[in-house]
């Protein structure tokens, strides 16, 4: 997966706080379906918490 820290670098603090937010409910309703309809990308949410990770990094490299 590409680090996409240029995307992020050129985004607000506020900004980058909203994206985080949205992200954490996407990975917690993909958590809640995949107990009851496995989907054919079973690696989904491993990708959405690699994606938050870089987010957050580059969030608390602005503060």
């Amino acid at each position: 997966m590409r680090k996409n820290t240029k995307i992020y670098s050129e985004k607000t603090s506020k900004e980058l706080m909203k994206e985080a937010g949205l992200l954490r409910e996407e990975i917690a309703k993909l958590q809640l379906s995949f107990k009851s309809n496995p989907p054919k990308d079973t690696n989904s949410i491993v990708k959405k918490k690699k994606q938050l990770a870089v987010l957050l990094t580059v969030l608390s490299e602005k503060k």
